[in-house]
């Protein structure tokens, strides 16, 4: 479908656009001869983004940064009124999300901060959008951006697993249901490995030799959603699609083999998860 999408042009709206996998996403939509749409919080890196991929798309494509705090459900109904007046939308990348601690029973703030980001900013873009896409009967693509935190969902932050965990199942039932509309629209859930981001490069000013780029990143999805695939899981230097595959198999199998809760990590079950990771 991305093919068929970007053969009839239109627009690219990217939310978390003013760095990382965003952004370069947007790099590689103008490549494909879209215009494009930045979508951030206002500020420095927002405005250099915008003027970065004005310069590479040049004068004649629409290249607009429009800052946008997408937990704000009628701040993106506006985005959206200002984007469809550009013209018709090709690509809807819910890309924006964040990372704050959390516990199980602790940091109830930050836990509603992260949902308001990671799933209500996905929700209020869907929402806002795929109406209009829906009746424009043109063929698009829509990307949620989840994480693999949300499928093996680790120890360590809570809050952001379970919204990143409700990021995928709202993206399969939104495949569903474009399927059952009979809509020339599909959706993809980009699942990103170790990626050197913005997000980062707060903690780790240099690339660790384990990381992929955010280019790399985007690459993989742009493939595979070329290919028609629905999930879009991206290994990186130090994770392969098998070994992917077998921490996603392992997690599935706690349900099916009544296992303990994150069994992975569990003194009992780690010797079997090590010879399971590396079995053929």
């Amino acid at each position: 479908m991305y093919r068929k999408a970007i053969e009839k042009g239109g627009l690219a709206v990217v939310t978390g656009a003013a760095s990382g996998v965003g952004k370069a996403a947007a790099q590689r939509f103008i490549q494909d001869g879209l215009g494009v749409v930045l979508v951030d919080l206002a500020g420095e890196a927002l405005d250099r983004a915008e003027a970065e991929l004005r310069e590479q798309a040049g004068a004649s494509a629409i290249v607009q940064a429009v800052p946008t705090d997408v937990s704000d459900a009628k701040a993106v109904n506006a985005l959206a009124d200002q984007v469809f007046a550009l013209g018709e939308v090709a690509v809807l990348m819910n890309n924006a999300g964040i990372a704050v601690p959390s516990g199980s029973w602790e940091n109830a703030e930050n836990w509603r901060k992260l949902f308001e980001v990671n799933l209500f900013g996905v929700m209020n873009g869907v929402h806002a959008f795929l109406p209009r896409m829906i009746k424009a009967a043109r063929p698009a693509v829509v990307i949620n951006t989840g994480s693999k935190q949300g499928i093996t969902t680790p120890p360590g932050n809570p809050a952001y697993n379970t919204s990143k965990a409700a990021v995928k199942v709202m993206t399969e039932m939104l495949a569903h249901d474009l399927r059952q509309a009979e809509a020339d629209i599909t959706a993809h859930l980009f699942v990103p490995g170790f990626t050197f981001t913005g997000m980062i490069e707060k903690f780790m000013p240099e690339k660790p030799a384990a990381a992929w780029t955010s280019e790399e990143a985007v690459d993989y999805l742009l493939r595979r959603m070329s290919d028609g695939d629905f999930y879009i899981l991206c290994p990186d230097n130090d994770v392969s699609e098998e070994r992917d595959r077998k921490r996603v198999e392992w997690a599935m199998g706690d349900i099916i083999n009544n296992r303990p809760a994150l069994s992975r990590w569990h003194p009992d079950y780690a010797d079997a998860f090590s010879t399971h990771e590396v079995s053929e």
